[in-house]
């Protein structure tokens, strides 16, 4: 073999590991090497096409991000228009659209229908020719799009070359569907732009929009965006009888279908599609608005046809509305744990999705600012899983004149002390260590669930303490006696003694649980475990130099720096001595492990009932077994408790075992 059939030869080689490498990662979350390996093989791919640049090509791994910026993007032309779809907003119109069906097709035999979740992102094609990716565009206005092809390529979730699963690759296939930002890459994404005091996304849709439309391809390549596909324009050399089996085809093709999809028969099962959806819709890693229901048949698709606008054989069935408009009546101000001044928009109570609406965030002043928000104004409002309701922006059109301007206040509401706002920093802030409301926000977050877990210490509780003077930081919980607790209103024998139990009860609890409830900024609970892990006691954290901090993996600056300061205050170290006094467990817990589960990889998902997820983690590890986050063919049991999100189906298309947490006590048990 010639040196030039050797490289050739390897950077075949080289590029069909890759390729599939990234269909495991990205599509079917499933690796089967680590980072560094996958690293290893792009380094040498990347050094053989720098020696030989002539044999670099479009589908190349090494082109996802390169082009230079762009001044616009070109227009592109669909093959076949992509259609929009009609709405049905409750089960009256889903029933009128099956009748419709029923009749265009002459019967009264159930249809078979394909549902699947609505997502909600931004439509587009992919055009690949003779199995390379070639282009891709945006919807547009269905017949014309924008030519996006460089920023496409940046998704790692979509294959520049398909797989050839099939052994027929056609030769020219459109793929079209939705991109999207995950619910935890958009938090991510709008903390990071709120600390640049860049604008902030309103939702995930703009989000993953603007992120597509950006002109310099390398700012889309940071943004961590997914793709389910979910249908087909033109397709050439290939055929297929019904939608569910071209969704199988581009499947074996590497492309990423959502794997809540499901047929469906007769309209009884749509309407329990639906309703499974919409309670699943908070559990899910992204935001859907509805599911999609079509005719699977494709004969029969085509004898339905399609209006001006929208096909006849499809239909959105959308979900109750996240977004309401109502009025702001007042803004008023809370103050965190860490002293950051919030303002909150007080509003005419309105129900969002089943739920009563009556307060919403409006993050800072610079936000207000940007969205000219006013006492009185007329918002939009929403509300998506287990975030906090926020204004997404003035009916401005509304205005009669009335409407105030407001402004963070300057003093503090609750102490009186004067507020500050950090250069580079988009919050204003308390910085007096003594305001009552921090007190009562950091004695909360001390006694939460994930922190002390001292059961009975809700807002009121704290907030009758602190008014009253018997708590003045958290260390002052341990000093609590019957006598002091009979000053409480409305606190009864049997309450206070049970409430001494609890505060007794927590003095055992392990370091890392401390070290979250400290409520050092940016230290999470996981990264109270790292911390822990890596230095093992109290001392060795707190007298931490950043040097040794940064050389704990996952530790970055930030996280360093705010360690490090916390530790250094006079205020922190007077605490951590009344803590050790009231016998505080400061030393990593010495736990005997035994090797019941060893070997044994799990997965948890949904709500448990006598143990908290940190606790069910905890028993595993200490057992010999480890906990992931995501389900694989690797992950040997699945515990699933109230109310499991998509991890459960995505077990059971595995055939992964799933047991429930009576289960789970009989493994630790053997």
């Amino acid at each position: 073999m010639t040196n030039d059939q050797h490289i050739h030869t390897l950077l075949k080689e080289l590029k069909a590991k890759l390729l599939y490498h990234n269909h495991r990662y990205y599509v079917l979350d499933d690796p089967e090497v680590s980072d560094h390996e996958y690293d290893q093989l792009m380094r040498q791919l990347e050094a053989i096409e720098k020696e030989h640049p002539d044999l670099i090509t479009p589908d190349s791994p090494t082109q996802r991000v390169g082009a230079k910026p762009a001044d616009y993007f070109d227009t592109f032309t669909h093959t076949i228009p992509m259609l929009s779809l009609d709405n049905a907003l409750n089960e009256k119109e889903i029933y009128e659209f099956d009748n419709r069906v029923k009749k265009g097709l002459n019967t009264t035999e159930a249809i078979e229908y394909v549902c699947e979740p609505k997502l909600d992102g931004l439509a587009v094609e992919l055009v690949y020719e003779n199995g390379i990716l070639t282009a891709g565009s945006t919807r547009g206005d269905g017949t014309t799009g924008e030519n996006i092809t460089q920023n496409i390529k940046t998704i790692r979730a979509i294959p520049l070359q398909l797989l050839d699963k099939h052994n027929k690759i056609p030769e020219r296939l459109e793929a079209r569907g939705e991109v999207i930002l995950g619910l935890d890459a958009f938090k991510q994404l709008n903390s990071a732009r709120e600390k640049n005091n860049e604008p902030l996304f309103a939702n995930p849709r703009n989000a993953a929009a603007g992120s597509l439309r950006q002109l310099d391809s390398s700012i889309t390549a940071q943004r961590p965006l997914d793709i389910f596909l979910y249908g087909i324009g033109q397709i050439i050399g290939v055929s297929t009888e019904t939608h569910f089996q071209t969704l199988e085809l581009l499947r074996g093709y590497g492309l990423k279908i959502n794997p809540h999809i499901k047929i469906c028969r007769g309209l009884n099962a749509v309407l329990e599609y639906h309703r499974n959806m919409l309670n699943r819709r908070d559990s899910l890693p992204y935001e859907i608005d509805g599911i999609v229901v079509k005719v699977n048949n494709i004969s029969q698709q085509e004898t339905l046809g399609i209006r001006s606008r929208s096909p006849r054989w499809a239909i959105a069935f959308k979900f109750p509305a996240r977004q309401e408009t109502t009025q702001i009546t007042d803004i008023i101000t809370q103050i965190g744990r860490t002293g950051t001044l919030t303002p909150v928009a007080i509003m005419k109570p309105v129900n969002i999705s089943g739920v009563t609406v009556s307060r919403a965030t409006l993050h800072n002043q610079d936000e207000i600012d940007r969205k000219d928000i006013r006492i009185g104004d007329w918002v939009v409002v929403q509300r998506a899983g287990d975030v906090i309701p926020e204004v997404v922006k003035v009916i401005t059109s509304k205005r009669d004149g009335t409407e105030k301007t407001f402004q963070l206040p300057q003093t503090c509401p609750s102490c009186g002390s004067k507020t500050i706002r950090l250069t580079g920093e988009v919050a204003q802030r308390c910085e007096n260590p003594d305001c009552p409301a921090q007190i009562k926000e950091r004695i909360v977050h001390f006694a939460s669930k994930k922190g002390m877990d001292i059961e009975g210490f809700g807002p009121k509780i704290v907030n009758q303490l602190v008014e009253k003077k018997l708590v003045k930081n958290v260390s002052d919980l341990y000093f609590l006696t019957s006598k002091k607790l009979e000053e409480m209103e409305r606190m009864a024998e049997k309450s206070i003694s049970n409430l001494l139990e609890n505060i007794d009860a927590s003095r055992n609890r392990s370091l890392d649980r401390l070290i979250y409830a400290l409520g050092i900024r940016f230290v999470g609970d996981h990264i109270s475990q790292v911390l822990v892990e890596a230095l093992g006691d109290l001392h060795n954290i707190s007298t931490a130099t950043k040097e040794q901090l940064l050389s704990i993996h996952e530790i970055g600056p930030q996280v360093a720096e705010s360690v490090y300061t916390y530790f250094r205050t006079q205020e922190t170290k007077n605490l951590l001595e009344r803590l050790f006094k009231a016998g505080i467990k400061t030393e990593k817990k010495q736990q005997t492990k035994n090797e019941k589960l060893s070997g044994k990889t799990f997965v948890i998902t949904g709500t448990l009932t006598e143990y908290t997820r940190t606790e069910a983690e905890s028993l595993i590890q200490q057992n010999g077994g480890k906990t992931t986050s995501s389900v694989s063919k690797n992950t040997d049991y699945v515990i699933v408790g109230d109310s499991p999100g998509s991890k459960a189906q995505k077990a059971r298309d595995l055939n992964v075992t799933i047991i429930n947490e009576n289960d789970f006590k009989n493994l630790l048990e053997l």
